[in-house]
């Protein structure tokens, strides 16, 4: 196994990382690009959003397909494979032609951009010491935030001064480099054992997690905040690329800096949640997305960044909460479980656009922020009812695992999840 701070830990780890800010860099890249990409192709809002919300749900069907598969064919070469073409996928934005190619490529690339995420904590699960793994997965989760703001920055920069063909090809081939280095980088498996693919016994094992009340409302609070925080951010894009503000796509990229407020909420969650119950956390970072949703409606464009920092707080503290709740909660087949939080969080994402579309059309932003606050009304409620329910279940952090599991696996199932 391979030990901390070691020289296969650190090169295991740095692999892992830059395959995160691939997937990551080439997901985000087109947010900030939506109303040019809007203007291009002549299309509406509701079509230009199908760019993020056509590939993250593909990543959500991704998850559900790749972590079986790699059970039984293996894990190394899926996240080579699914990276390459992610990164060729950009290249082929650049030249596709029309908007349903493009839509379709997105969907294409979503499937690949599924793979390192699906998988790479269960490779570090198969080849790090316990301790190892700890530290690399903390690594991870924040190369994660990095490739997201990255991602956003880039595509926001470049397409502004070179247009969006050339924001393409240039992702799509800084990709390719990272690929090659990823792929040099990440050590051979040596302790992967295969198992058999079962469909039965991954159809049993996510039922399970299904018939789970405790879960299923973590599933609700993560899909059902995730729909309202990143889709905000894309309807944000187009209110703010018009007049007052006329920001340019380099300056709407450089709008997910607010992110790095999640960050420091996704940091802070694990002390907090040592002090106060999980649920009360759950339910303290949707009123905050609550709140930073009401501050977005002033129009100075300082307030309104100082709402997205706020927003991105509240949102990362329930996150990280409600995952590390689905991985203490978990009945068995705890990859199932954490595959359920995953695929739902992207789904919700997806279906932002849908919703949220018919809101814009008619009150422009106050309209969205209304049917923001009126569906996170719903993972409040099911916070604050998980907190009536299991008043007495052990803290995290407490020192007191699930009795199903060992102490060991409690502590690291609490990880949060390592998606933006």
């Amino acid at each position: 196994m391979i030990a901390l701070h070691s020289r296969a830990w650190w090169r295991a780890t740095l692999a892992l990382c830059l395959g995160s800010i691939i997937v990551f860099v080439n997901l985000y890249a087109p947010q900030p690009l939506l109303p040019a990409l809007r203007e291009w192709h002549g299309v509406s809002t509701l079509a230009a959003g199908l760019v993020m919300s056509a590939a993250t749900l593909a990543v959500a069907l991704a998850l559900l397909l790749f972590g079986p598969l790699s059970d039984a064919l293996g894990r190394g070469a899926i996240m080579r494979l699914t990276l390459l073409f992610s990164a060729l996928a950009s290249l082929g934005l650049a030249l596709v032609p029309g908007f349903e190619g493009l839509l379709l490529l997105r969907v294409l690339q979503g499937l690949m951009l599924g793979g390192l995420p699906a998988v790479a904590i269960a490779w570090m699960g198969d080849e790090f010491e316990p301790r190892a793994l700890s530290a690399a997965v903390g690594l991870y989760i924040g190369a994660n935030t990095l490739g997201g703001i990255g991602g956003r920055l880039l595509g926001g920069a470049a397409g502004e001064w070179w247009g969006l063909e050339a924001a393409f090809l240039l992702i799509g081939g800084l990709s390719l480099v990272a690929v090659a280095l990823f792929w040099w980088l990440l050590p051979r498996a040596r302790h992967f054992r295969p198992a058999p693919l079962s469909p039965r016994t991954i159809a049993a094992g996510l039922a399970a997690q299904l018939r789970h009340p405790p879960l299923v409302g973590a599933y609700l609070i993560g899909g059902l905040s995730f729909l309202v925080f990143i889709n905000q951010y894309s309807y944000l894009t187009f209110r703010l690329s018009e007049a007052p503000h006329g920001l340019s796509s380099r300056w709407l990229g450089m709008l997910f800096l607010t992110y790095l407020g999640g960050t420091l909420g996704a940091a802070l969650s694990g002390r907090i949640t040592r002090r106060f119950a999980q649920p009360r956390v759950m339910a303290t970072g949707i009123g905050l997305l609550m709140l930073g949703s009401l501050g977005t409606l002033g129009g100075s464009l300082t307030g309104i960044l100082a709402a997205l920092t706020l927003n991105a707080f509240g949102f990362f503290l329930a996150h990280a909460t409600a995952s590390a709740w689905v991985g203490l909660h978990a009945r068995g087949a705890r990859g199932s479980a954490s595959a359920l939080y995953l695929v739902c969080y992207y789904l919700g994402a997806s279906l932002g656009t849908l919703y949220l579309e018919p809101f814009w059309r008619l009150w422009q932003w106050p309209g969205v922020v209304a049917a923001s606050l009126a569906l996170l009304l719903v993972p409040l409620g099911i916070a604050l009812a998980l907190g009536r329910r299991d008043s007495d279940r052990p803290r995290q952090g407490s020192g007191r695992p699930p009795a199903s599991l060992p102490q060991t696996s409690a502590r690291r199932s609490s990880r949060p999840q390592a998606d933006l």
